[in-house]
């Protein structure tokens, strides 16, 4: 059953981690027809396992599990429910090291970012064990006489998540511990090329008590595991985390059934560096928006602007920096590792050929790594033109393009053109300015003088085409509760 085969440096101590099964109704299921889904390290492109991959009637299936234990879960105490997620918790710290390295071979990440992603991960499980125990009844003062007014919050049923493979355990626990604290079900769909993690948190769950139905993962292709799900009305709400393309397309398909949609969509995040600034600091934070996770993340910074006063003299210190990352497999932990595939190593080629042939400067990289086909150089470029494709399309990797600007006004009307809002990263020291910035900016999450804001107790999300909905904090919950409004006479 544990045919996982993992390189002996990233071997688990807990060998049962190593599920290469779909996980549906408490049951650890191959799929009928026998067809799997090679997963490989993107680091040596080497095969390190298979996962089954179901068939529709086969995902069908994990609808029909997940309806059918919503009411046991969904009528359990909130106590009952917050103690089995504390345990999940208390497993994924137990099985912390595991977790993370498995992770790297098969996400490719730098082992102390799998590390970080898995102490983040766990953090939403412990957030939403303790907000499971606070769906209060909400009294309303009345506006009739003789009636008492109630609102009541209560699950809205089964819910479908899909997450992506730049953050295969995070995206997973944000959105089913919040789920599972509200007292739905879930049904959740993993990318095809990063599917352990998922299995190895479906395995914990059980550990911890989940029953059976309440949590599934259903591996295999999205294009036939997803339809069931967008078609089935018993789905009350979807939450999809991944590129806005895929999101209207998910949008389109769960029009019929008037689905509640949540969704992290794509990011095009601005870097504003005002004069004035700390520059060492900016450049570090900058360094950090930019080459995380090698780029592979939709807060990573994808047009850096820099007021001209200080523009040649952040763009040199930027550049020094960049050229000192290191790059190689995960395991090694260096700054930077492969990208995930060849369409991604295609993406940054495409972008720096189109800056440079629009008048950008090459200043550091530009080229893939010698170390394999999915490396490649940390990459600066500068004076890129706002008709550039990497200044409105999301690069995805570790390509930074630097712009001059003049003025206030000019920076945020160029950080605000296009289609993303996700999240802008703002260096100043005025706190006027910072406050007049931090308003205009249409954004969903602004981060001034620091890179780190996300978390478990706020509420994560975007504007305009970068996403429905919030996930994280108390808000996260409540995207999977409904409203019952009780007005009550006595007489």
């Amino acid at each position: 059953m544990y045919d996982v085969k993992l390189p002996d440096a990233l071997a688990l101590e807990d060998a049962r981690l190593q599920r290469s099964f779909a996980y549906v109704d408490g049951k650890w299921c191959a799929a009928a027809s026998g067809d799997v889904v090679d997963v490989t390290d993107p680091a040596t492109g080497r095969v390190i396992g298979e996962v089954a991959s179901l068939s529709a009637t086969e995902s069908a299936g994990a609808v029909d599990a997940a309806q059918a234990a919503f009411d046991g879960w969904a009528g359990r105490l909130p106590q009952e429910r917050s103690a089995i997620l504390r345990r999940w918790f208390d497993l994924m710290i137990q099985h912390h090291e595991d977790l993370a390295r498995l992770m790297v071979a098969e996400q490719g990440k730098p082992l102390s970012e799998a590390r970080g992603e898995i102490d983040y991960a766990a953090s939403f499980v412990e957030f939403y064990a303790e907000e499971a125990k606070r769906p209060n009844i909400e009294g309303v003062t009345s506006h009739l006489p003789d009636a008492e007014v109630e609102l009541w919050l209560e699950p809205v049923g089964v819910v479908a998540l899909i997450t992506p493979w730049n953050f295969p355990a995070a995206m997973l626990t944000r959105k089913a511990a919040a789920a599972l604290a509200a007292g739905c079900t879930v049904v959740a769909h993993p990318s095809h090329e990063t599917p352990f993690s998922a299995l190895a948190l479906a395995e914990l769950a059980e550990r911890a008590g989940l029953p059976a139905g309440v949590f599934n993962v259903v591996t295999g292709r999205a294009s036939t595991v997803v339809p069931p799900w967008t078609d089935d009305s018993r789905v009350r709400a979807l939450s999809f985390t991944g590129s806005t393309e895929v999101g209207r397309l998910l949008y389109r398909a769960s029009a019929d059934t008037i689905k509640r949609l949540v969704m992290e969509l794509g990011g095009h995040a601005p870097v504003i560096v005002f004069k004035g600034a700390d520059l060492d600091k900016a450049v570090a934070e900058t360094i950090k928006a930019k080459f995380a996770t090698t780029g592979q993340d939709c807060l990573g910074a994808n047009r850096i602007y820099v007021e001209r006063a200080i523009y040649a003299e952040f763009s040199a210190r930027f550049t020094e920096a960049v050229k000192a990352l290191t790059i190689g497999p995960g395991a090694q932990d260096c700054d930077l590792g492969p990208l995930m595939n060849e369409a991604a190593i295609a993406k940054q080629e495409a972008h720096v050929a189109d800056a440079l042939a629009k008048g950008a400067k090459l200043v550091a990289g530009g080229k893939r790594h010698a170390l394999g086909p999915l490396f490649y150089e940390p990459t600066v470029l500068t004076d890129v033109p706002d008709d550039a494709a990497i200044m409105s399309e999301e690069t995805f990797g570790p390509v930074a393009p630097l712009t001059p600007f003049d003025t206030e006004a000019e920076v945020v009307a160029r950080a605000n053109a296009g289609e993303y809002g996700l999240v802008a990263y703002v260096h100043s020291h005025d706190p006027r300015r910072i406050y007049r910035v931090s308003r205009a900016l249409q954004f969903g999450m602004v981060a001034v003088n620091r890179t780190k804001v996300t978390g478990a107790p706020i509420p994560f999300g975007g504007v305009k085409q970068s996403g429905l909905g919030r996930e994280g904090a108390r808000r996260g919950m409540e995207q999977f509760m409904e409203i019952k409004y009780v007005c009550r006479d006595w007489a």
